[in-house]
């Protein structure tokens, strides 16, 4: 494939021979997937489509895929035809594996000399666990790659037409987990400097205790007003948002039938998407994205 330029000076791409589309990227001299080695990939927020064209090469070439429990099924359909898949999903309140056993199964697949992919949802660096896989691989002296994914705390709310910064509401934003390891509210947060040390907040896994949460903000000094999204399923088909405020989720408002997984954001970027509204009616119709 070669660039020129048209009589405007604008630049375009001329392939060679008769390969086009995706065709084009058969040729690309992609980073090597060498065995032994483990390759952390984010699978993006939920539709197939969002995947990096890097994680695609990763799913055409490895020998072993364990994958998490949010990553889309579909995506399993593009692994490499002989390779071994494991579920290896954690999702609160249900039954999972141990997070140990399960960054040394990646240790054990890598010794057999397979070349190892850790698909995760999201980026596998944000709330995902990478990080304390990374540490165990690199203790045992296996060789990795992190290939970051789109986050369902930006992409996410893409889909839901809420931009997780704009001008004219926020210069910051703040992303946090909604539990700790116990499943309650993370205890090490200051919640009363939280409450107005930024303009947006960001929260995953937190619509258990979104109640609690939502009172310790507003007694922190955040205004009880301020709008709320809940976005469920972000960037699937069956993607749903629930809006509300502060004020009536820490008086109790009933979130039982709020699906998860779930991102929450707090903030006046709320209010853009009454505008901005884009992901509706045929739009969801297409299942990759």
């Amino acid at each position: 494939m070669s660039a020129k330029l048209d009589r405007k000076g604008n630049r375009t791409m001329a392939a060679k021979g008769d390969n086009s589309g995706f065709a084009r990227l058969d040729g690309l001299a992609f980073p090597q997937f060498a065995p032994g080695t483990v390759w952390l990939v984010g699978a993006g927020p939920g539709a197939p489509a969002l995947m990096t064209l890097l994680g695609y090469h990763a799913l055409q070439n490895a020998d072993a895929v364990v994958y998490d429990a949010l990553v889309n099924e579909e995506v399993l359909g593009w692994v490499r035809a002989g390779a071994k898949v494991e579920y290896a999903g954690k999702r609160g309140g249900k039954p999972s594996a141990k997070q140990r056993d399960i960054s040394l199964r990646l240790v054990d697949l890598a010794r057999e000399g397979k070349r190892v992919l850790r698909l995760k949802g999201g980026d596998p660096l944000i709330f995902g666990r990478g990080g304390e896989e990374c540490q165990v691989l690199a203790g045992a002296g296996i060789p990795f790659r992190i290939v970051p994914g789109i986050s369902a705390g930006i992409g996410g709310l893409g889909y839901a037409g809420i931009p997780a910064t704009h001008r004219e509401t926020n210069q910051s934003v703040l992303f946090l987990t909604g539990h700790d390891s116990s499943g309650a509210v993370p205890s090490l947060l200051d919640w009363s400097k939280l409450a107005t040390a930024t303009q947006v907040i960001v929260m995953f896994m937190a619509v258990r205790n979104l109640g609690q949460i939502a009172g310790k903000l507003v007694a922190g000094g955040r205004a009880a007003a301020e709008p709320v999204a809940i976005v469920s399923n972000a960037t699937l088909p069956h993607q749903s948002v629930h809006q509300t405020s502060l004020a009536a989720l820490a008086s109790g408002e009933d979130l039982s039938q709020v699906p998860t997984p779930a991102i929450v954001v707090i903030g006046k970027v709320v209010s853009l998407r009454g505008s901005l509204d884009w992901y509706r009616d045929a739009l969801k119709e297409n299942g990759l994205g």
